[in-house]
């Protein structure tokens, strides 16, 4: 009967009811700060891609023009989003999106997922209705794993060619799934899926690809007054964005691979300021998660403005983007949240930055 629900008001899918890209990129911006480019591109990205899936059949008749899908690629350093992003998106469309590993994928034969497996997942997030799944998103993550390893004697079988196997796939092919596991055998039953109206979109840090951008920008300058000078791109923070696909191939992605997908969305690391918003300022903003903990024992929690600053400055010192805060809030919330409840009387806390610098408590006020 659930099945039945969701499949009759897909044939009625208009114009109208596709959020437009600055809809798209409002929802985003509610959860995720900063990377405007990044959620610019996934919106028109998205929105394109739903004029596909769900537009094509009118209109492909009547001019021949077939709109090619645009799948994506995601570089940007560890705790930038890209996850996040995908994970935003899915939550706010309304299309089966699957998240799948590339870590995992190997040559067919060899212990591991093949290829075939990113489809399957798909499949079951759509609730193992194929013409749902035919219209669905999947996100590739750690795509930079499957790169060429250099200087292996040893057959490399879950890089270059998963790549290669990766390729029919990003193209559009029919591909037979099992339904309902992932293992392929006599017993279960197959789906054929057709991949053509699933839109891509591959994540990876591609951890040292920003050497490689600058060793090619080093090489551009040249002596005299115009040149650039060799160590102006060391300190550039934004120096993803000017990846080209001559470095990616330099970092061992094959180019028919990247040739399938077009589009390619830097994200930047963040700095102090951006954590302190992401902080505060996302709808599940990590200080709003222990405000409501906290609030369940009638507790009013309040961070300083110093303190965010402290936090955010650890974070970066961490390196691990967005993901150290939550590591150091853990950290520091251990204590308070293990001695509020001893007193039924507190009736607020400030976290200040004394108490982070391990030079005093938490500032603790009674009730009434």
């Amino acid at each position: 009967q659930k099945l039945k629900k969701s499949k009759e008001p897909q044939p009625q899918l208009t114009m109208k009811d596709i959020p437009a890209p600055h809809v798209i990129k409002e929802k985003l911006d509610a959860y995720v700060i900063g990377q405007e480019k990044a959620k610019k591109v996934m919106a028109v990205a998205v929105y394109n891609h739903y004029k596909r899936a769900f537009l094509g059949k009118e209109g492909s008749d009547s001019d021949d023009i077939v709109i090619e899908k645009s799948n994506i690629l995601m570089i940007g350093p560890t705790g930038s989003g890209k996850t996040y992003l995908v994970k935003t998106l899915a939550k706010l469309l309304d299309v089966p999106l699957a998240i799948a590993d590339a870590t995992s994928l190997t040559e067919a034969g060899y212990i591991g997922d093949d290829i075939e497996s990113v489809v399957s997942k798909l499949l079951a997030a759509a609730g193992n209705d194929v013409e749902r799944a035919q219209k669905g998103i999947i996100f590739i993550d750690e795509i930079d794993k499957i790169a060429k390893k250099k200087q292996t004697n040893t057959r490399d079988v879950s890089g270059e060619s998963v790549q290669q196997e990766l390729l029919k796939l990003l193209e559009g092919s029919t591909v037979e799934v099992p339904v309902g596991s992932n293992q392929k055998n006599a017993m279960t039953p197959m789906a054929t899926v057709n991949t053509d109206n699933i839109l891509f979109i591959c994540g990876g840090a591609f951890p040292d690809l920003e050497g490689i951008i600058k060793e090619r920008l080093a090489k551009k300058s040249a002596m005299g007054f115009g040149a650039v000078l060799k160590d102006s791109f060391d300190h550039d923070p934004d120096i993803l964005s000017h990846v080209t696909n001559e470095d990616l191939r330099t970092f061992g992605m094959i180019p028919e691979f990247l040739g399938r997908l077009p589009i390619t969305v830097t994200l930047k690391g963040l700095d102090k300021d951006m954590m302190i918003r992401i902080l505060q300022e996302p709808k599940n903003a990590i200080l709003r998660q222990y405000e409501k903990l906290l609030a369940l024992d009638e507790v009013k929690l309040v961070f300083e403005e110093d303190a965010l600053e402290w936090i955010a400055e650890e974070a970066i010192r961490r390196g691990t983007g967005a993901r150290a805060l939550r590591a150091i809030l853990e950290e520091f919330m251990l204590d308070i949240m293990y001695e509020i409840p001893k007193d039924p009387n507190i009736g607020s806390v400030v976290v200040t930055r004394p108490y982070l610098e391990k030079n005093g408590g938490p500032l603790v006020q009674m009730r009434g």
